[in-house]
């Protein structure tokens, strides 16, 4: 199992992935322009090249037989060249002593609060390799590079979780809002945004507080949850210290997860340690290890065990990184659900 850079050559087997992903996944379209596109954005990213306003790094997950079975990405300061807009839940309190009247309405306020944060995105597993450690090295490994490159990314972390939407790609929430404001279904929404046009829907949207109550008792039941494929993502989210602090998405109502970079736990306890190949251990836990390259970033999970300033792995585990003894490593604890299963399949927006 390894994580690298997406590259150009890449594309069509993202564009295999995006369809297979369906709507909801807005940052990954089933567009060949759009990846395209995107791709050479992200190859501009890794190399440097780029403004933090611009960078978008997209990684790819390879199975043992090297091809592309899952993506993971992040956006490294979202809304620094068009607004970001999310909805903020809040409370509406009306009261009258002489009627004996006391009402709580919760509302809706559509603000830019998250602009600037490194936004989480673009992270999906085929399902036939949703099991092993397929999904946590594929979420983590965002994590440990952003880790080994605190520079690139913001002091605070967002992820948009997908929202609650049927097999025919129907969204309560963007039913009973969304849909007033334009004459089109959620499914064609979903993919202009994740084509380049999400601002502009969201300025057509309503910009003062929205009563709650006012929406179909549905889409008040869909406001702040995930779809049923995000449930372990956003467990494993939430593992690694992302809260949720209100903020809902202004299309399907699915939870916004935030938390500070030196919060998120494979942040924070990552370290670097100098490699060594030998024998983990039967006993030994599954780490995550960076090779600390950028472009070159190559990622992978394995049984390892730490010895005087020194990660043990096995030789195939030093081999797909392609590292020699003694080269430095970033790497973490890889903790989570039990070992020999992983939940993690279609994941944030």
């Amino acid at each position: 199992m390894l994580v690298r850079a997406a590259r150009i050559n890449d594309l069509p087997a993202l564009l295999g992935l995006a369809v297979e992903a369906g709507s909801g996944l807005t940052s990954l379209p089933a567009s060949e322009e759009r990846l395209e596109r995107r791709l050479h954005t992200v190859a501009a990213s890794f190399a440097g090249k780029l403004p933090v306003a611009d960078a978008d790094y997209l990684f790819v997950l390879e199975n043992e037989q090297g091809q592309v079975v899952g993506t993971s990405g992040v956006v490294a300061a979202a809304g620094l060249r068009e607004p970001w807009y999310s909805y903020r839940r809040g409370l509406t309190v009306t009261a009258s002593r002489e009627l004996n009247v006391y009402r709580q309405q919760p509302t809706l306020f559509l603000t830019n609060d998250l602009t600037g944060a490194s936004a989480l995105c673009s992270l999906f597993l085929s399902q036939p390799h949703r099991h092993s450690l397929y999904g946590r090295l594929l979420s983590r490994a965002r994590f440990i590079h952003m880790a080994e490159f605190a520079g690139d990314f913001a002091p605070r972390i967002i992820a948009e979780m997908r929202g609650l939407s049927d097999s025919q790609g129907r969204s309560p929430f963007w039913d009973s809002l969304g849909h007033h404001f334009f004459r089109m279904d959620f499914a064609r929404a979903d993919f202009l945004t994740g084509t380049g046009n999400k601002s502009f829907i969201a300025e057509m949207m309503p910009k003062f507080p929205l009563y709650a109550c006012f929406l179909s008792e549905e889409a008040r039941a869909a406001m702040g949850r995930v779809h049923p494929d995000s449930e372990p993502a956003l467990a494993m989210l939430l593992e690694e210290g992302l809260q949720d602090q209100g903020y809902i998405d202004i299309f399907d109502g699915g939870v916004t997860l935030e938390a500070q970079f030196n919060q998120v736990r494979s942040i924070r306890e990552s370290q670097t340690l100098l490699l060594a190949i030998g024998t983990p251990g039967e006993d030994a836990a599954n780490w995550l290890i960076h090779n600390r390259g950028r472009a070159d970033c190559r990622i992978t999970a394995g049984p390892a065990r730490v010895a005087a300033g020194t990660l043990v792995v096995a030789a195939d585990t030093a081999e797909c990184l392609r590292l020699r003894a003694g080269t430095p490593v970033r790497a973490v604890a890889l903790v989570g659900a039990p070992q020999d299963v992983d939940p993690y399949g279609s994941l944030a927006r």
